[in-house]
């Protein structure tokens, strides 16, 4: 009949859109079964091609997690690891998004202070450590200075970068519209920086946890890097690659968050 439906079909029929029960669709699929291979091919490895001690295998490291795990220590030190970059990267926004604005809006002050800005942040970090330990000791306090010192940089310039990324146009025909400047601020200034913090998360996730395990590495008594330390002034090369493996969970996790708020709040992308 000439006026049979001949449509596609819903949208949600199609295979590609699709997703999985437990909320999984085909990209977690494809990346769980990359994960499994990889480290299916290093168990392999390690009976075939080299020597485990060398390099251990995902089933000593998998026991020595359940160890970890039944002893409490996995909890201590990734929690302690967790405080430490968490809190600065956390101040490293608070400190770091209100300066980029400012300066921002500033450019003259920007122009003045770039070449210092610039200095200390291509200053390595990893030599303030020891600085920051006898600053202030061994507790937390030293590597969240570190992990603040790695992150507060990027929160600056990310959103000094955004903030010249808006139009001026724009800017001015909301201020001839008589726009105030909490209007402006609401709905023009953030939505225009946010995509620039949020990638700046994503960014100093990693730099947060490298800060802190610095930190541990120079002088500490637990963390993630304490313990990689210890098991490797030990020889005890499944300890050192279960401590890192602990660290590349942590940050997968970690961007796997900034990801989700990134897709809740910026929802024209």
């Amino acid at each position: 009949m000439s006026d049979s439906i001949t449509t596609r079909g819903p949208a949600f029929a199609r295979p590609g859109r699709r997703s999985f029960s437990f909320g999984i669709g085909t990209t977690g699929l494809r990346q769980i079964g990359l994960i499994a291979v990889l480290l299916g091919l290093w168990e392999l490895a390690s009976h075939t091609l080299f020597n485990p001690f060398w390099s251990s295998r995902p089933s000593l490291i998998a026991a020595r997690l359940w160890e970890l795990a039944l002893s409490g220590e996995l909890w201590l030190h990734t929690s302690t690891t967790l405080q430490e970059a968490g809190a600065g990267l956390v101040l490293a926004a608070l400190v770091g998004i209100p300066l980029g604005i400012v300066l921002a809006r500033a450019p003259e002050v920007a122009r003045t202070l770039d070449p210092v800005i610039m200095g200390l942040y291509g200053l390595p970090r990893v030599a303030l450590a020891p600085l920051f330990i006898l600053w202030f000791g061994i507790g937390l306090f030293s590597k969240i200075m570190m992990a603040f010192t790695m992150v507060v940089f990027i929160f600056l310039m990310n959103v000094m970068e955004g903030i010249r990324t808006i139009d001026p146009d724009h800017l001015d025909l909301m201020k001839s519209m008589r726009a105030g400047r909490f209007y402006l601020v609401r709905r023009v200034l953030l939505p225009a920086v946010t995509p620039w913090i949020l990638a700046s998360f994503r960014i100093g996730i990693g730099l947060a946890l490298i800060g802190a395990v610095v930190g541990e590495l120079i002088g500490a008594n637990r963390g993630l890097g304490w313990y990689v330390e210890s098991r490797g002034g030990q020889l005890d090369t499944t300890g050192v690659f279960t401590g890192l493996i602990v660290l590349m969970v942590l940050a997968m996790l970690a961007n796997q968050l900034v990801g989700f708020v990134e897709r809740r709040m910026i929802t024209w992308r």
